[in-house]
């Protein structure tokens, strides 16, 4: 089977944060078990990649692999991904068994009770929520790739209860209404069999356990405002509108909940002397008119020093001269854009008396006459140089 992308078989975005990835993950699951489709010979592919790419998305280093380097960052750099289409269901069911919650592909829904999985425990709080922050990045760091520190304010952990919420750790009980569960099941009976409809506790919020006593410092909540430190590694290339994804550097959650993810929106800064074209840069060079003639050499900046141009004789204004390899490097890729110079010839407005007897004398020359085929290089050059010289 061709290899799709993990997000797309999911159907979820690729910011997708961990919570909608398992319930992206257990839609699928529901949808294609085998017992549920047993006139689908494809359901048991579409059920076993489900799993593989829920595998990938559900860890935090997989993911950043594929990410950046998509399915072959999962077989390098000390990665061996294994093939979900090579082991049976039943093992599947044993290694996200907590995914499901409780028997919910076990009993009457897939009949005779044949899978009954072990009940999974929730895990304790409340996820934070992701935050967005735009960074503004100047060519030349978005040309080398560049590590920036940013001071981010957020909710961050309380240091009074260490984010439980509580002032001690005897300070919480049983919640009374899901005993200690974190969720409410609902049984329903069709033509089909037994459903199980799992919601979490509206008591608890899918914690199976409230507070007594409440911590001074953050109310229970486990967290308080702050400002926290984090260093960003930009690589080259980037450009306005994408973004880099800090996992687990967002909002704290609530009562020891996971951290959600801090979102680096790029942007970039005007530059005084280039224009950005995709990995290509431009530059308007200004030359004087016996420059243009006669040919001379130039210095012009570059995004990492001053380089020296040759312009040859003769050279016509708009002219572009590219400079190879002095662009921008391409993302993800070792490949460089060029530099673009656009020859911009200078017409002088106020001329001295003097100078315009040398203009003059140069009227009626044929070489300076427009729409003329051009002549000799010797006869052209000999009569510039007798009037400038």
């Amino acid at each position: 089977m061709a290899e799709r992308d993990y997000y797309e078989v999911l159907g979820v975005s690729r910011d997708a944060s961990q919570d909608e990835i398992k319930k992206a993950y257990r839609k699928k699951a529901m949808k294609y078990h085998p017992d549920r489709n047993k006139d689908d010979p494809n359901a048991e592919e579409k059920f076993k990649e489900a799993a593989e790419a829920f595998d990938v998305l559900k860890d935090p280093n997989k993911r950043a692999r594929y990410d950046q380097f998509g399915h072959s960052g999962l077989h390098s750099g000390g990665f061996q991904e294994q093939n979900f289409h090579d082991i049976n269901v039943e093992d599947i069911f044993s290694r996200f068994s907590d995914i499901f919650g409780s028997d919910i592909f076990g009993g009457d829904i897939f009949g005779g009770g044949a899978r009954t999985r072990s009940r999974g425990r929730r895990s304790a709080g409340i996820t934070g929520d992701d935050m967005k922050i735009r960074l503004n990045l100047s060519l030349e760091e978005i040309a080398y790739g560049v590590e920036k520190t940013l001071k981010v304010k957020k909710y961050i952990e309380c240091d009074e209860c260490h984010g439980t919420g509580a002032k001690t750790d005897e300070d919480f009980m049983t919640c009374p209404t899901c005993n200690g569960m974190g969720e409410i099941r609902q049984v329903s009976r069709t033509m089909f069999g037994q459903f199980v409809n799992v919601q979490p506790c509206p008591n608890c919020h899918g914690e199976g356990r409230i507070i007594k006593n409440k911590c001074s410092k953050c109310g229970g909540q486990g967290r308080i405002r702050g400002e926290e430190t984090v260093r960003v590694k930009i690589p080259a290339g980037v450009r306005e509108g994408n973004y880099i994804t800090l996992r687990g550097q967002g909002n704290a959650g609530v009562r020891g909940g996971d951290a959600g993810n801090l979102i680096v929106m790029i942007e970039e800064k005007p530059h005084d002397e280039f224009v950005r074209k995709d990995d290509d840069i431009y530059y308007d060079l200004h030359i004087s008119i016996p420059d243009a003639i006669l040919g001379t050499e130039v210095k012009v900046p570059t995004l990492k020093n001053n380089a020296t141009l040759k312009i040859e004789p003769g050279t016509q204004p708009g002219k572009l001269l590219r400079m190879r390899g002095k662009g921008i490097q391409k993302l993800n890729s070792n490949q460089v854009g060029d530099q673009y110079i656009r020859v911009n010839v200078h017409i002088p407005q106020d001329l001295s008396e003097e100078e315009k007897i040398h203009i003059e004398a140069l009227r009626d020359s044929e070489n300076f006459k427009a729409n003329k085929k051009k002549g000799t290089k010797k006869d052209f050059f000999s009569k510039i140089k007798d009037v400038f010289t």
